[in-house]
């Protein structure tokens, strides 16, 4: 299989192309307008050449017909040399001819209604097979009407109008010739910002793609792609920093449990323990193993939130169908904690927004669980409903301990564990708000912690529609 050709000489080919067939309708239209100007100038001379000759026919005393030849002042004239002419009577009958016709009859029998509007004109072929264009016209000598006839020949036109178009044709492959040259040179200077482009690709590997191309003109197409490209790398230095955190944050919070297990095995089988001892170094490994795998579908989700695209899972649904999901699902811890669940609406309806329902699901169960799981028995959790600026906001308000106003942003951060006394026997492995706020921002929406005078306020915002009401 033939190699491609390079985008240069296919550019050219393409630019020599077009130009040839431009050329080739160019010179045609040339020719075309050229014949038919020489045309018309030939029967404007003939015109202007039979009035005059009209004026020259004479019958002599024979009653011959004859041309006055004394007119011109030079008998080799052009019109006298050239110049075709007939005279025909009513009947048909050839009262002159000139002697250039050497006897051949010039246009044939009368045509009905020749010369009688006028100067008619037409191209006839004679008896030796050459081409003239002739005009008529009906004149009266001396009371003798008669038919004039009087043409050129077409062959001197036509040789010259061959030549004109050898000339043409010669012409054109010289001035394609140029022109591919010329295209080959605004080729390679148009293409040189994408060479350059491309040698600068080459150089970008996974340790340094936060470089970019440089764009000259974000207007033009080269810088459309250049720009193009630099999103995409863009992206891809997010994906790569993402794997990197993703596999930093596993080692760094597997390291702490994996150790602990082989530690408490070593000690176990070390010793001579009793079978109480043992139950407790099996309850240890058990409690560090929940933590594990606590720390393993974390990461998991953060995986999943991170690599899933904004739009493409997403739908329309009713948010407060999904909370009530929720709360359904820890239903047990609050009945044990006999915790009153309390939904406050400004307005009625189950108002829509637009995300992945499953990993919106998700955030609501982590932040959920957190208000009960930090909530005293007997409380009270709260849960209000508002619509503003086309915005649903969701506030979850617990009566705990709450959050210390330099924490309210750490919160959010992977692996962050509260410090104070009051929480620090119920925090897991820290990576629950982290996960929720990846998957409300990529839901378009804001979560926050407000401050408030007891207990804990977290507030999600969406981006929400019309409300849907319950008949």
């Amino acid at each position: 299989m033939p190699s491609p050709l390079r985008l240069r000489t296919r550019l050219t080919v393409w630019y020599v192309s077009v130009l040839a067939v431009l050329l080739l309708l160019y010179a045609a239209l040339v020719f075309a307008f050229q014949y038919a100007v020489l045309t018309r100038q030939m029967l404007h001379d003939e015109v202007q050449d039979i009035v005059t000759a009209e004026g020259l026919l004479y019958f002599d005393h024979h009653g011959i017909l004859e041309l006055q030849q004394n007119y011109y002042s030079r008998p080799q004239s052009h019109l006298l040399v050239d110049r075709l002419m007939e005279v025909l009577d009513l009947s048909g009958r050839v009262l002159y001819q000139s002697s250039n016709l050497h006897g051949m009859p010039l246009g044939g029998r009368l045509q009905d209604g020749e010369g009688q509007t006028g100067f008619n004109e037409r191209i006839v072929r004679l008896q030796d097979g050459t081409h003239a264009l002739i005009v008529s016209h009906i004149h009266a000598i001396n009371g003798t009407t008669m038919i004039i006839r009087l043409g050129y020949s077409l062959v001197p036109l036509r040789e010259r109008m061959l030549q004109f178009l050898i000339l043409l044709l010669i012409a054109a492959p010289m001035a394609l010739v140029v022109a591919g040259a010329a295209g080959q040179v605004i080729a390679r200077r148009g293409l040189r910002p994408l060479e350059k482009m491309a040698a600068h690709a080459e150089g970008i590997t996974a340790s340094n793609l936060d470089d970019r191309l440089q764009i000259d003109n974000p207007n033009d197409e080269l810088g459309q792609m250049a720009r193009a490209f630099n999103h995409l790398l863009e992206r891809l230095e997010q994906a790569f920093q993402q794997m990197r955190r993703f596999t930093a944050d596993a080692a760094h919070e597997l390291r702490t449990p994996l150790a602990s297990i082989r530690t408490m095995s070593e000690v176990a089988l070390e010793q001579s323990p009793s079978k109480l001892q043992y139950n407790d170094a099996l309850a240890n490994i058990l409690e560090e193993t929940a933590r594990l795998n606590e720390t393993i579908d974390g990461l998991l989700l953060l995986a999943r939130a991170e690599t899933s695209q904004p739009g493409l899972e997403q739908i329309d649904f009713p948010v407060r169908e999904l909370v009530d999901e929720a709360l359904s699902v820890l239903s047990v811890l609050t009945e044990e904690k006999q915790i009153t669940i309390v939904q406050e609406n400004d307005s009625p309806g189950n108002w829509i927004v637009r995300a992945d329902r499953v990993l919106l699901r998700v955030a609501f169960m982590n932040v959920l669980h957190n208000a009960v799981k930090f909530s005293p028995r007997n409380s009270v959790l709260r849960i209000s409903w508002t619509h503003r600026n086309g915005n649903v906001r969701i506030a979850f308000q617990d009566q705990g301990p709450g959050i210390a106003p330099e924490e309210r942003e750490k919160v959010f951060e992977r692996f962050f564990t509260g410090r104070t006394p009051a929480t620090v026997s119920e925090t897991g492995a820290g990576l629950g708000l982290s996960i929720a706020r990846l998957i409300v921002d990529r839901a378009g929406g804001h979560i926050w912690f407000e401050p408030v005078q007891s207990g804990a306020r977290c507030v999600m915002e969406f981006p929400g529609g019309a409300p849907t009401f319950q008949t």
